[in-house]
């Protein structure tokens, strides 16, 4: 019966020290500011975009090479 209690006492620390460290952790972080985290949402969706718009004009030039030889071989 003690054993089953010390291993959940432990289990208890162990949660303990880890919410403790996570908050003294978090602590220690340095958030951006808002206009930082504008900033460089824009800078992802604007990249996201490009990235896009090459990928969709690959896309359709494959696609229409694609079309073309197989019309040549019909």
């Amino acid at each position: 019966m003690a054993v089953v209690k010390d291993t959940k006492e432990q289990q208890d620390n162990t949660i303990v020290r880890t919410i403790r460290e996570t908050r003294s952790e978090l602590r220690k972080v340095v958030w951006p500011t808002r206009e930082e985290t504008i900033r460089l949402t824009i800078v992802v969706i604007t990249i996201s975009l490009i990235i896009g718009l090459i990928l969709f004009t690959a896309d359709a030039l494959f696609l229409f090479l694609y079309t073309s030889l197989v019309n040549l071989v019909s």
